[in-house]
């Protein structure tokens, strides 16, 4: 997966790229569980399905990537493994694969708190491109 961290001014973001829209919102959730954990050792055990709307592609982007940390608060999953299956103008649904967080397995990185819409954009050119704020 393809990303890179981007400094933002007391937050941190990704940019994101893909052969899709499809891979690119995986490799988006890849990156942010990047920041948040180290993913190497993180098994596959266990599936969650997603889905969400949105008014557009960008507010779909925040609302998969907020999902996804809200489970992590509140079930206490780490997620590793994207697989979007449906990506639509305004809904979007996957499958995100991992395992309830470890203390004595897991090394927790940053704080995310949420994606948020500043410098929000997603955009096609030569493939697919996401870029992302979070709030820590």
């Amino acid at each position: 997966m393809r990303f890179e961290i981007i400094d933002h001014t007391a937050d941190i973001g990704i940019i994101a790229y893909g052969k899709d829209e499809k891979e690119v919102f995986a490799t988006a959730a890849y990156a942010m569980f990047s920041l948040v954990a180290e993913l190497e050792g993180v098994d596959n055990a266990l599936c969650r399905e997603i889905e969400v709307t949105a008014d557009d592609k960008e507010a779909l982007l925040v609302a998969w990537l907020n999902e996804l940390l809200y489970l992590f608060d509140v079930e206490h999953v780490i997620f590793n493994g994207f697989e979007v299956i449906n990506l639509e103008e305004h809904r979007l649904r996957a499958n995100a694969y991992g395992e309830k967080f470890d203390p004595l397995r897991h090394v927790l990185k940053t704080q995310v708190k949420a994606a948020t819409y500043h410098m929000l954009k997603v955009e096609k050119g030569d493939g697919f491109r996401a870029q992302i704020i979070f709030d820590v």
